[in-house]
C-alpha cells in the first residue's frame, strides 16, 4: 500500500516547468526593512500614512464606529449585494462627484462596492475587456500594478509620455502629442490626483486640454482616484478632473479606493463608478458589471463599507473624518517643505524645488538606481529605485539624517 503523501510514481511533476516570479517591489522594500537591525533605518517605500513618530495611524472615528458595528444588534453576516451596500455606494458618488451635482440623481451613475482600488480597477478593466476592447494608454511612469493587471486582464498596453526628467515635472505637450494620434475608443488611465510615483498633477487649464484631446479623438477616460485629499489638502479641489469631464459630457470609468484618505488598508474598501449616457443604459450596465463581480469574488465584504457608509451619511462623522484628514495631509505637506529646507541647508547639489512642487504621498526625487541603492546599502534608507520616496516615513526627526545620506550618494555620483 502506498504511504500517505507519498508522490505518485504515474504521475509527472505537474509544476515543474515554473520559474521563480519576481517579488513585488513595494513588498520587498517593506519586507527588507522589517529584516533591517539598524536603529536609525528610515522606510520610504511605505505607502501608507505615519505619524511623526512613525507609528501607523487609525483615525478616531474610525475607531468609534467600528465599536458601533459591533454593538449593533441589528447587523448580521449575511451576504451583502454583488454591488455592495446601497448607501455605501450613494455617500461615494456624493463624495466624488459633489452633493448638488445633477448626475446624482439622474441615474446615469453605476456604483459598485470593490474590495478596494485594486479591486475596482480589476473589475473596471475586466468591464472593458469585455465591452469596450479598445487599447489602454498608460501614463510613464504609472503605478507598477496599473501594468500587472492590465496585463492579467489581457488588454493591449500603450505608454504615453507623462513625466519630464529635467523639468521633473509634467510633459503636457508630449502627452498631448501622443493622445491625438491614439486610435478612436482607445481608453486613457488617468490618475486624478497625486500622481503615483511622480506626485506630478496637470494643472487645471491642462486637464481642460487633455480633456479636448478625448473629446476630439472619442478617447474614453478611465480614472484612477487612490488620493482624494491628500494632493491640494481639499477633497473638492482634488477631484477637479473628474467633476470637470463629468460637465464636460463624458462618458467613463473610475476606480476609487478608500486605503489612504480613511486608512482602511487593510479592510479593502473601494468603489467603481461608471457615467453612462442614460438610466436605461445604466440600469443595463450594472446588470454587466454584477456579472464580472459576481465571477470574481461574488460580493464585497461589509465592516469596512459599513464604517465608510457611516462617515459618509452622518454629518458629525464626516466632519470629524475631515478634520483627521486635514491633520494627516497637513503633515505631509509640512514634511515636503522641511525636506525642501534641510536639502538647501546643508548646499545638496541641484535644484529641489520639484519637492514642494509635487503633490501627495510620493515625490519622485530624481535619484538615479544607483543612488537609492546606495541609500539603502549603506544608510539604511529605504526606498524605491525609481527614486519615488514616500513622503509619510518623513519624520521632523529623521529629516536631517535622511538630508546628510542624500548628499553623501549626489556627490559621489
Amino acid at each position: 500500500m502506498q504511504e500517505i503523501g507519498q508522490l505518485n510514481s504515474n504521475q509527472k511533476n505537474l509544476f515543474s516547468h515554473l520559474t521563480q516570479a519576481p517579488s513585488d517591489a513595494i513588498f520587498a522594500i517593506m519586507n527588507a526593512y522589517k529584516a533591517d537591525t539598524s536603529e536609525n533605518k528610515i522606510d520610504l517605500g511605505v505607502g501608507a500614512y505615519r505619524t511623526d513618530e512613525e507609528k501607523p495611524y487609525v483615525f478616531d472615528v474610525v475607531k468609534k464606529i467600528e465599536q458601533e458595528i459591533v454593538n449593533d444588534p441589528s447587523l448580521n453576516k449575511e451576504y451583502l449585494e454583488i454591488e455592495g451596500l446601497p448607501e455605501f455606494n450613494k455617500g461615494c458618488q456624493i463624495l466624488l462627484f459633489g452633493k448638488d451635482n445633477p448626475l446624482i440623481t439622474s441615474g446615469r451613475i453605476v456604483t459598485a462596492q470593490c474590495l478596494g482600488g485594486t479591486g475596482a480597477l480589476r473589475v473596471g478593466f475586466d468591464f472593458v475587456k469585455r465591452h469596450l476592447q479598445g487599447d489602454v494608454y498608460v501614463s510613464n511612469p504609472t503605478w507598477g500594478n496599473h501594468n500587472q493587471i492590465l496585463d492579467r486582464v489581457g488588454l493591449n498596453q500603450i505608454n504615453y509620455p507623462y513625466y519630464d526628467p529635467i523639468t521633473k515635472g509634467f510633459n503636457c505637450k508630449a502627452t498631448l502629442d501622443c493622445l491625438s494620434q491614439a486610435k478612436e475608443g482607445s481608453i486613457i488611465l488617468l490618475h486624478v490626483c497625486a500622481h503615483n510615483p511622480t506626485g506630478v498633477d496637470p494643472t487645471e487649464d491642462e486637464w481642460l486640454q487633455i480633456a479636448d484631446v478625448c473629446k476630439t479623438r472619442n478617447l474614453i477616460p478611465f480614472f484612477d482616484c487612490a488620493y482624494q485629499g491628500f494632493a491640494s489638502g481639499c477633497l473638492d479641489k482634488d477631484v477637479f478632473a473628474v467633476r470637470k469631464f463629468a460637465e464636460l459630457g463624458f462618458q467613463m470609468i473610475i476606480a476609487y479606493s478608500f486605503s489612504k484618505n480613511m486608512g482602511l488598508y487593510n479592510e479593502r474598501v473601494g468603489a467603481i463608478h461608471i457615467l453612462t449616457s442614460s438610466q436605461d443604459i445604466a440600469t443595463k450596465v450594472l446588470s454587466n458589471l454584477k456579472m464580472v463581480i459576481r465571477t470574481l469574488y461574488s460580493c464585497p465584504p461589509a465592516i469596512g463599507g459599513r464604517i465608510v457608509s457611516r462617515i459618509l451619511c452622518n454629518d458629525n462623522y464626516y466632519q470629524q473624518w475631515v478634520q483627521e484628514l486635514n491633520v494627516i495631509t497637513g503633515r505631509i505637506i509640512k514634511m515636503r517643505s522641511l525636506l525642501k529646507n534641510e536639502l538647501d541647508n546643508l548646499n545638496v547639489q541641484g535644484n529641489w524645488d520639484h519637492i514642494i512642487k509635487q503633490t501627495g504621498f510620493f515625490t519622485f526625487t530624481g535619484l538615479t538606481p544607483q543612488q537609492c541603492d546606495q541609500l539603502t546599502q549603506d544608510h539604511h534608507v529605504y526606498l524605491l529605485r525609481s527614486g519615488r520616496m514616500s513622503m509619510a516615513g518623513i519624520t521632523s526627526k529623521n529629516v536631517k539624517q535622511l538630508v546628510e545620506a542624500i548628499k553623501i550618494v549626489v556627490q559621489n555620483k
